[in-house]
């Protein structure tokens, strides 16, 4: 008959919808789960890694902190070491350090900035000249004391060596830090000084010369 269009039956049509359904939320959870797959990937991709041969940050600065050639940790926020390298500024305050002492001469630091260098880490730069034995005195402990007391962070001393930074801390710690004699030479030896010279003097400005002889 004209104007009656055939119709499906109706359980035909369910079943067409239901499939249709599916298919659509199964497109959909397909879509959802390469989302969450890209979105984990790319958190990854930026996420610090700590496997072997991939250390963080952290991890990276107290490698080269520890590769300071002559480093020594006394107590106290106080490190000591021999000359840091360039690339040791930056692990230095990564690590909390804010204030560097040179005790190295004029001489000895030609051709280097290290002023600019440290400044650009962003710590604090103080140059206490040592030359030698004969500018192990009192005037210049006391200094080195007051430089640190007034850091208001870990502190690096360092000379050459470490050496002269230790005798130096020695004769500080028994004029004003409170030691003996013999634990300020004990102090020095754990801070660096292991050069029987220097040594002697630190002994000899403490009134222990006739301990040095007996050794």
């Amino acid at each position: 008959m004209t104007g009656i269009v055939a119709r499906e039956p109706l359980g035909k049509r369910k079943v067409a919808a239901t499939l249709c359904t599916g298919a659509a939320m199964h497109a959909i959870r397909s879509l959802t789960i390469a989302g969450l797959a890209s979105l984990l990937a790319a958190c990854a991709s930026h996420a610090p890694m700590t496997v072997a041969g991939a250390p963080v940050a952290g991890e990276r600065h107290a490698a080269v902190v520890a590769a300071i050639p002559g480093l020594h940790r006394p107590g106290n926020g106080l490190i000591t070491a021999a000359q840091p390298g360039q690339e040791a500024w930056s692990a230095l305050a990564a690590e909390g350090v804010t204030t560097v002492i040179n005790l190295r001469t004029h001489d000895e630091m030609a051709g280097r900035d290290q002023a600019a260098e440290v400044a650009a880490a962003g710590m604090a730069y103080h140059h206490l000249p040592i030359a030698s034995a004969d500018d192990l005195t009192d005037d210049n402990a006391a200094r080195l004391r007051a430089l640190i007391d007034n850091a208001g962070g870990p502190v690096l001393v360092h000379c050459a060596s470490a050496n002269r930074a230790g005798a130096l801390l020695a004769i500080g710690a028994a004029r004003s830090g409170g030691m003996t004699p013999v634990e300020a030479v004990a102090f020095g030896q754990s801070a660096g000084m292991t050069s029987a010279r220097l040594e002697a003097e630190v002994r000899k400005r403490l009134g222990l010369a006739e301990d040095a002889q007996a050794e």
